[in-house]
């Protein structure tokens, strides 16, 4: 939730979530469509033409009757309708990506991709049969926050439908999907969700890279049901490997486009760099658990105190020290111990005395 200066305005930050498309390239258009609350603005989806006999999606939208509105509108603008969408690739399995991607493949028969990764996620919810970040919520109490995680269970979260997080049609692994002509790669980026996954169009230069690299924000980490073991490391690890491919347009999934993903990416990195070491440094020589931590540290770009978060801010505050505090446990740069009441506290190891000369 922490997030780099950049350059763009705050206009500009905001004129990408309003109604209608965006052509980013001949057959590429890009359409935000509304979410139930304004914390994120909009999601992007994206409408490919001339890959298939109809149109392919990149992520769905959330399940609410103002985004199937807002997409219709914007398909028909385009001279399409709903029902030539064929195919539907979802990036991650949040609900503001897949939901409304199954919703759509009931009334269209359209075909739903989504990353391997994302069976045990989906899993979990079937058998939990709820909204609530229970995920984030057991990560809370092994933080010291308890009471937090009561208010943020007691909240409303919505009502569990079945019937939007039934499996996909198809589990992609790291493979290239061809339609026709035209082929898109699916390369795995574990972090965000453990299945998150993006599509790179090596022939136009685009990356669509869902919630994995955002051009204004950094993505919660881990936040789903059962995460990896080390979110961050994994998040930290898929922006790098990017680095390893050619740049590309950056396509994302909340924001606006952006001209290289090299150069999101080099921000991003430098954004958690500088964050491990602030964590570290608030730290110290104490032995602190992870929500003790947040609440020494500032957030979003005015450096807001965790007490002026609400309650919801705070819990994706803590879960992202604790995720930055378990990155510098695996680096050795801090012990992690566990308490009697399965909290863990976190100690920097003890100095090596210099040697005298």
């Amino acid at each position: 939730m922490t997030t780099p200066t950049t350059r763009t305005s705050r206009f500009d930050r905001g004129r990408w979530a309003q109604a209608g498309t965006e052509t980013v390239r001949p057959g590429v258009h890009r359409i935000p469509l509304p979410l139930p609350d304004d914390g994120l603005r909009a999601v992007n989806v994206y409408a490919l033409e001339g890959l298939v006999d109809g149109l392919v999606l990149i992520d769905g939208g959330w399940s609410i009757p103002e985004s199937r509105k807002a997409l219709e509108e914007a398909l028909t603008g385009l001279g399409h309708d709903l029902g030539e969408i064929s195919h539907i690739l979802v990036t991650h399995i949040h609900r503001d990506h897949y939901t409304q991607a199954v919703t759509l493949r009931r009334l269209l028969g359209s075909r739903v991709y989504l990353g391997a990764g994302e069976r045990r996620g989906l899993e979990l919810l079937g058998a939990l049969r709820t909204t609530r970040p229970a995920g984030s919520l057991e990560t809370l109490t092994r933080s010291g926050a308890g009471e937090l995680a009561e208010r943020v269970a007691a909240m409303d979260h919505g009502d569990f439908d079945p019937g939007v997080w039934e499996a996909p049609d198809r589990w992609l692994e790291a493979e290239e999907l061809r339609f026709g002509d035209a082929r898109l790669a699916v390369v795995p980026t574990p972090g965000h969700t453990r299945g998150h996954v993006v599509y790179l169009d090596r022939a136009r230069g685009l990356l669509f890279s869902g919630d994995h690299v955002l051009p204004h924000i950094t993505p919660s980490i881990g936040f789903e049901l059962g995460p990896a073991e080390l979110p961050l490391g994994d998040y930290l690890d898929s922006l790098r490997m990017l680095t390893t491919l050619a740049d590309a347009r950056l396509l994302p999934a909340h924001g606006p486009v952006g001209d290289s993903v090299h150069g999101r990416v080099g921000e991003l990195l430098a954004h958690h760099d500088d964050r491990l070491a602030q964590t570290q440094a608030v730290l110290g020589d104490r032995t602190l658990n992870a929500h003790d931590v947040a609440g020494e540290l500032g957030w979003t770009r005015r450096k807001v105190p965790f007490t002026g978060l609400n309650a919801f801010n705070q819990m994706l505050a803590v879960n992202e020290t604790a995720a930055h505090l378990d990155v510098l446990v695996a680096r050795g740069h801090v012990r992690r111990t566990r308490s009697a009441e399965g909290v863990d506290h976190y100690t920097a190891p003890p100095r090596t005395p210099t040697a005298l000369a």
